[in-house]
């Protein structure tokens, strides 16, 4: 019984051992990925943010309008027709999946 005790523990270590590796090998491989993810993180933020401060955004579109009236109403165009495109990628994505 002391042999297979002592059989557990030294496998027992070697998986320590493997473990240890592979976490290293991991957080090695995925750094590229942290700068990417914060950005993510970053956006999310921002978007709720936004929603949570609806009139700051009203105020800015506002003065936005009021100062390039032009410039807004071409801003607003290339918006809507960015909006219609993603509304209709999802939905092809969605009757594909």
């Amino acid at each position: 019984m002391n042999e297979r005790l002592l059989q557990l523990a030294e496998r027992h270590g070697a998986l320590k051992v493997r473990i240890a590796t592979q976490r290293r090998a991991l957080i090695a491989q995925s750094a590229g990925l942290e700068q990417l993810l914060d950005s993510g993180d970053r956006l999310v933020e921002g978007v709720d943010w936004l929603k949570q401060h609806p009139a700051a955004v009203g105020a800015a579109v506002t003065a936005v309008v009021l100062a390039r009236p032009r410039r807004a109403w071409r801003w607003a165009q290339r918006g809507f027709f960015a909006w219609r495109g993603w509304q209709a990628l999802r939905k092809k994505l969605y009757e594909a999946g």
